[in-house]
């Protein structure tokens, strides 16, 4: 190769990396968690009976309030998940830069999320269980640029227990 070419090709690649790192990191909250079927209403996920449950959909409401004194800014959201084949629903919020907004460990005063059961992906275990509704969570990755909240398991169960299975 020539010179010159090689010249132009390495300004060029060094103008992308510098784009790259130039770019503002946009900070993001991610919120996630499980729904599964608990057919013997155990409020546990069983691996011999229980299994988890795609296209299940679940409301997920937050608020994030700073924690700055002085400062009543927050960031709130209320948005409906369908769970993916693995029984899973996430949510990732891209969010502005806010005063204060800050990752926050389990409960903690300044940061509230609720997930809640709606439907069910599966009509032979469609009745809520025990834990339809969490907001109870925990912080899985606290990043300078996001956090990622786990909220607790939701479940449904059948409308009717089998017994063959759950015994009494």
């Amino acid at each position: 190769m020539e010179p010159t070419t090689i010249l132009i090709l390495l300004s060029t690649f060094s103008m992308f990396l510098q784009l790259g790192t130039s770019r503002p990191i946009i900070p993001h909250i991610s919120v996630m968690g499980k729904v599964y079927c608990d057919p013997c209403y155990n409020n546990s996920f069983n691996t011999h009976h229980s299994y988890l449950l795609s296209g299940a959909e679940v409301s997920i409401d937050c608020k994030f309030q700073s924690a700055t004194p002085g400062t009543v800014e927050q960031i709130s959201f209320s948005v409906n998940r369908t769970t993916n084949r693995y029984g899973v629903y996430s949510l990732d919020v891209r969010v502005p830069s806010v005063d204060g907004i800050k990752c926050a460990r389990d409960g903690a005063v300044f940061n509230t999320c609720r997930a809640t059961l709606v439907r069910s992906g599966s009509s032979s275990c469609n009745v809520p269980g025990l834990a339809a509704t969490s907001d109870r969570f925990s912080l899985e990755s606290k990043r300078e640029n996001g956090c990622i909240y786990s909220m607790f398991d939701l479940s449904f169960g059948p409308s009717k227990k089998d017994l063959a299975i759950c015994g009494k």
